[in-house]
């Protein structure tokens, strides 16, 4: 695979979720990685956060199974795991075993809640995560409890991506340094830093812990979703009044409507959202998506994921592909010199990975008549 990364090794004790994007993020960007899965756990060809991931199978409880991963490290520079705090030393293949045999070694640890604190043992998922991070908090209509933003705030965008751009930046430096070092990336924390914007204007007295409340989170007529004749939707993001006449002008509010006039005052929001509201209900989401074609009014159609790779801006950009018989989303984000390709499904590479590890014929035998192996 070519791509900004070809020429770097990582290798990936499988997990689920963060490490898993974390992997194709790297592997998309042309990154040689390595997945050490679980025996009996074939790849899942529609996996697509695995693609373009040669697998080994090894049992990490046996211990010839971490000298499998000891070797594989040696000529790797980054390893990541998403065990909980302690696992991996306590097989054998935390951050002091493999960067004994390879002190450039970037070890990268995915967890929810990080390698310490109180929480740091216990479990969790994504959605645990975001709420205890103040992600979840802000989401959502006012009358309701927050619903679950599916899990690709902590997840992907606080986990995995965040783990990926730590492994490059630390590779970065073991390259200039001689030196690897360990990157602790946590959901927690990554969710967090998503909330930066937000944590500015709190202090800045510009947004209120009450949802639908501000300007961002389905308060304000000018930004949030309409439902359509149709029981379709459109999104609306007109914020900046140069936009706001051109989403009022398709919407056919007259130009001397004094609601022009009230569009920004807060307390005014609640009935021009309804009025809104009540346009957008008169017809469908095509229909408006029609109307506001070719203009700065900021309105799209809310599409669902079968629908979305059909968009004809999508189709133009190559937004998604169809390989291997699935259609995915095509790498990001795109390289004028080097551009990066999905890899395909993962697929089991036993022999030729041990055997470029060191491992003989006769060797790879015996750990896959042992069981070490799978």
């Amino acid at each position: 695979m070519s791509g900004p990364l070809d020429g770097v090794r990582v290798v990936e004790l499988a997990g689920l979720g963060p490490g898993p994007f974390c992997g194709m993020m790297l592997a998309d960007l042309g990154a040689e990685v390595v997945r050490v899965g679980r025996p009996g756990a074939a790849p899942d060809p529609y996996e697509v956060a695995a693609r373009g991931r040669r697998t080994v199978p090894v049992n990490l409880k046996d211990p010839r199974g971490a000298e499998v991963v000891l070797r594989l490290a040696e000529r790797a520079d980054a390893l990541y795991e998403g065990y909980r705090p302690g696992v991996a030393e306590r097989l054998g293949v935390g951050p002091e075993d493999c960067r004994a045999r390879n002190p450039r070694l970037v070890y990268g640890r995915m967890t929810g809640w990080g390698q310490d604190g109180p929480l740091a043992s216990t479990a969790g998922h994504d959605i645990d995560y975001i709420a205890v991070a103040g992600a979840l908090h802000p989401v959502g209509p006012a009358d309701a409890p927050p619903p679950p933003p599916l899990n690709l705030i902590g997840d992907f965008g606080g986990g995995g991506m965040l783990l990926a751009f730590g492994l490059v930046a630390g590779i970065l430096s073991a390259r200039a340094t001689g030196e690897g070092q360990v990157v602790d990336a946590a959901m927690t924390d990554g969710s967090a830093l998503l909330t930066a914007m937000m944590h500015g204007q709190l202090a800045a007295g510009r947004w209120t812990a009450e949802r639908q409340a501000n300007m961002l989170d389905g308060a304000a007529p000018f930004y949030g979703t309409y439902t359509c004749a149709d029981g379709e939707y459109v999104a609306v993001g007109a914020i900046e009044p140069q936009f706001t006449a051109e989403l009022l002008d398709g919407l056919g509010v007259p130009a001397d409507d004094p609601d022009r006039e009230a569009w920004y005052d807060k307390a005014s929001w609640p009935r021009l959202r309804e009025r809104v509201a009540k346009v957008f209900a008169t017809r469908t989401r095509d229909e408006w998506v029609a109307v506001f074609d070719g203009s700065d009014a900021c309105v799209a159609p809310v599409l669902s994921l079968a629908e979305a790779p059909r968009h004809p801006h999508n189709v133009s950009r190559g937004t998604f592909v169809e390989s291997h018989g699935i259609t995915q989303p095509a790498p990001a984000p795109r390289f004028s010199a080097t551009p990066a390709t999905p890899g395909p499904p993962p697929r089991e590479a036993t022999e030729e990975v041990l055997g470029a590890a060191g491992y003989d014929a006769a060797e790879i035998t015996e750990l896959r008549e042992s069981g070490v192996i799978g």
